[in-house]
C-alpha cells in the first residue's frame, strides 16, 4: 500500500520558483519529489522513475498560451503510462483548456494560482484512487498472455492500453495441439469495470470451451449462448476468434462483428478479413459461421479493437491498412506498438494483436 513516506510526484512547470513551491507544500505532507523545467525532461524523467502521480503545467517557453506542449506532453504520458494518473495545471483563463485534457485522459485539473488545501486533496484523492486501481488491474492483466508468444508456426505481440483503470477488451493465444494454436481478440460494450467483469466471464466461457478450438463457428456459438444467458440485452460483444494448423498452414477463423483485421502478405498485398456473424449476445440461437484462408511463413496478421479503427475523427480505419503496408514493408518488429501510439488520443480502450506467421518452430514463451 501506498504510505505517506512513499507517494512519489513527478512536478513538471518551466518556472523555477513554482517547483520550489510545490516541493516545499508536498515535503510538509509527506511526499517525494522530482522536478522537469520542460516537457523533454519530463518524459525522460518518467521513464526512468516510478511515480505515484505527475503534475504538469500545460504552457511552457516555447509556447506560453495555446497549452499544446501540455496536452501533447499529457498524451505521452497517457500513452505510456497509462496506469499513472496525470493532473494538470491551468490558469482560470484557459479552463477550457483543463477541460479538453481532462478529456484526454487527465485525472483533474488545478487552477492557478492554486490553493494549497486543494492541491493536497487531489493528490492525495489520485493516488489513494490509483493504488486501489492497481489491484483491478493485476488481476486483469493476468488473465492476459504474455506480451509476446511463440506458438507452432506462430510469434505474437499485442499492446493492451484500457481506457481507465481496467478495459473491456480480451486478448488470448494459446497452443492447443503440436502444431496447432489460437487467438482471439473481443471487445466488450462499454467501458470501466463492468466491462471488465463481462470481459473475464467471456474469457473463462472460451477457455473453458477450447476443445472446439479448431471449429470456430461452434466454438463461438457456444460461447454466444453462456453470453445471452449471463448479460442484460443491452450488452453485447464483438470477437475475432482464429485457429491455426501450422502443418496445413490454414488459417480457420470466425469474426463477429468485430472491425476486420488487417492480412498482410509477404508480397505486400493487402487482405481483410470481414465478419462472418452477428455480435455476440445479440440472440440466444444465433448460426455463426467460419472461413479458411491459406498462409505462408513471412504473412502477418494484424488484429485490433475499435479503440483503434476510430480513433480518428473521420472513424473511416483506411488508415490501418496503410499503417500496416508502411510498417511491414520496414520490416518492423513494433506494429503493435506503433499502431497503439498513432491511437494515443482514442477515449475508448485500444487493444492491437501482431500475429506473424514462419515455419514451424518450438512452442513456448519469449
Amino acid at each position: 500500500m501506498v504510505t505517506e513516506l512513499t507517494r512519489k510526484v513527478l512536478l513538471v512547470d518551466d518556472q523555477p520558483d513554482v517547483l520550489e513551491a510545490l516541493r516545499l507544500l508536498l515535503k510538509g505532507h509527506g511526499y517525494s519529489t522530482e522536478s522537469a523545467l520542460n516537457p523533454e525532461h519530463a518524459l525522460a524523467t518518467a521513464a526512468t522513475g516510478k511515480h505515484d502521480i505527475v503534475l504538469i503545467d500545460m504552457n511552457y517557453a516555447r509556447d506560453t498560451t495555446s497549452g499544446a506542449e501540455g496536452l501533447a506532453l499529457l498524451d505521452v504520458l497517457r500513452a505510456k503510462q497509462p496506469e499513472v494518473p496525470v493532473v494538470v495545471m491551468t490558469a482560470w483563463s484557459t479552463i477550457d483548456l483543463a477541460v479538453e485534457a481532462m478529456r484526454r485522459g487527465a485525472s483533474d485539473f488545478i487552477t492557478k494560482p492554486w490553493d494549497n488545501d486543494r492541491v493536497l486533496e487531489i493528490l492525495a484523492r489520485q493516488t489513494e484512487k490509483a493504488q486501489s486501481s492497481s489491484i483491478a488491474r493485476r488481476v486483469q492483466r493476468r488473465l492476459l498472455p504474455p506480451p509476446r508468444f511463440s506458438a507452432p508456426g506462430i510469434q505474437s505481440e499485442y499492446v493492451f492500453r484500457p481506457a481507465g483503470d481496467v478495459g473491456g477488451d480480451l486478448c488470448d493465444i494459446f497452443i492447443t495441439g503440436p502444431s496447432s494454436s489460437s487467438f482471439l481478440l473481443g471487445d466488450i460494450s462499454g467501458k470501466g469495470a463492468g466491462a471488465a467483469i463481462l470481459m473475464a466471464n467471456l474469457h473463462a466461457t472460451v477457455r473453458g470451451n477450447r476443445e472446439l478450438s479448431s471449429a470456430p463457428a461452434q466454438l463461438i456459438a457456444r460461447v454466444n449462448q453462456s453470453f445471452f444467458e449471463a448479460t442484460e440485452p443491452e450488452h453485447y460483444a464483438t470477437i475475432f476468434f482464429g485457429s491455426y494448423d501450422a502443418e496445413a498452414r490454414t488459417l480457420t477463423y470466425a469474426s463477429c462483428g468485430h472491425p476486420a483485421p488487417v492480412l498482410l502478405r509477404v508480397n505486400g498485398a493487402v487482405q481483410r478479413l470481414d465478419s462472418t456473424g452477428l455480435v455476440l449476445g445479440a440472440f440466444a440461437n444465433a448460426e455463426f459461421t467460419q472461413r479458411a484462408i491459406d498462409v505462408a511463413p513471412g504473412d502477418r496478421l494484424v488484429l485490433f479493437s475499435d479503440g483503434v479503427s476510430e480513433a480518428r475523427e473521420d472513424r473511416d480505419d483506411a488508415w490501418i491498412e496503410e499503417s500496416v503496408r508502411l510498417l511491414g514493408r520496414s520490416g518492423s518488429r513494433s506494429m503493435a506498438e506503433s499502431l497503439a501510439m498513432a491511437a494515443a488520443m482514442s477515449t475508448d480502450d485500444v487493444t492491437v494483436l501482431d500475429v506473424r506467421f514462419s515455419a514451424v518452430e518450438k512452442a513456448g514463451t519469449e
